[in-house]
């Protein structure tokens, strides 16, 4: 039987703090659980709890917001296997769907109309070990790749990353500094004496209401 509910810990209306939708008022769903335990994760409440809720439901309170783009985040998403009926959904409901997901669990099957954002955990996350090197097949120019870089020794090794799976000329390549962690400029600097293809990015949210979740 298909099973049409999903655990959810939050959904809210905000602007997009991250990716190529950087500014856009958008839906967050954030659904509850996660198998990674990355040691800069600001998103920790999500880890357990929440409700379930029937697709319907989630549909319909999406609907009381103008807008057409709805982020799927967590927690990981992809840990319920309901969320990809649920992404089919969106999309068929002609919604701009992105996906945040960390990279440790398959997203081949994911609806491509929807744009993946990508993590690949760096040695300073403390979950490097997780990444499933078998999703860079599945990505195409539309998706996206993040790096949060806690140091320059995670810099370095998302470089030779990028260069050996040829990044770059694949998808689209984000670098954002882990918040309180690196200094924003020195990433930056970096970026630019390396000439490195990527999009610098910082988490806009995060900017405007400091380390408030989402708002």
């Amino acid at each position: 039987m298909l099973q049409t509910r999903l655990r959810i810990t939050e959904i809210f209306y905000s602007l997009q703090g991250e990716s190529k939708f950087v500014g856009l008022p958008t839906v967050f769903v954030r659904l509850t659980g996660c198998p990674l335990r990355c040691g800069y994760c600001d998103t920790e409440y999500a880890f357990q709890g929440g409700e379930y809720q029937q697709f319907d439901d989630i549909i319909n309170e999406i609907a009381q917001y103008n807008t057409l783009y709805v982020c799927v985040t967590g927690g990981e998403p992809l840990a319920q296997k309901n969320c990809l009926a649920f992404l089919d959904r969106l999309v068929d409901a002609g919604y701009y769907v992105s996906l945040e997901t960390s990279g440790a669990i398959d997203v081949c099957d994911v609806n491509n109309k929807v744009v993946k954002v990508m993590d690949i955990k760096t040695p300073g996350s403390g979950e490097k070990a997780k990444n499933r090197w078998e999703n860079i097949s599945c990505l195409r120019t539309a998706d996206q790749v993040k790096f949060v870089i806690i140091d320059r020794e995670d810099y370095d090794w998302a470089k030779a990353v990028i260069e050996e799976y040829q990044l770059s000329q694949r998808t689209e390549v984000l670098m954002s500094p882990a918040f309180n962690e690196l200094p924003a400029k020195r990433l930056a600097e970096w970026i630019l004496e390396d000439q490195l293809q990527v999009r610098f990015q910082l988490q806009l949210h995060k900017i405007l209401w400091g380390e408030e979740q989402g708002r």
